[in-house]
């Protein structure tokens, strides 16, 4: 009884992390984009970059750890 509720639970948020995955790596490969199409770009868009980068390599270390592939 116990197990099968841990069991949906861990899927639920296996689904959430993979959601999450997916929308930090294109938010990601978008402000790379902007960042390699800009002359000169701002401290700003460096550091949001940076961020970007950051957020998506956590969630992909958090999705190994887990064991989670995103082809099932």
């Amino acid at each position: 009884m116990f197990f099968r509720r841990k069991e949906r639970l861990r899927k639920e948020f296996d689904e959430k992390l993979l959601f999450q995955l997916n929308k930090c790596k294109e938010y990601w490969q978008k402000e790379k984009a902007l960042l390699e199409k800009s002359f000169d770009p701002s401290e700003e868009v460096i550091c949001q970059t940076k961020i970007a980068e950051a957020k998506y390599i956590f969630l992909l270390r958090e999705a190994k750890q887990r064991k989670i592939s995103l082809i099932r």
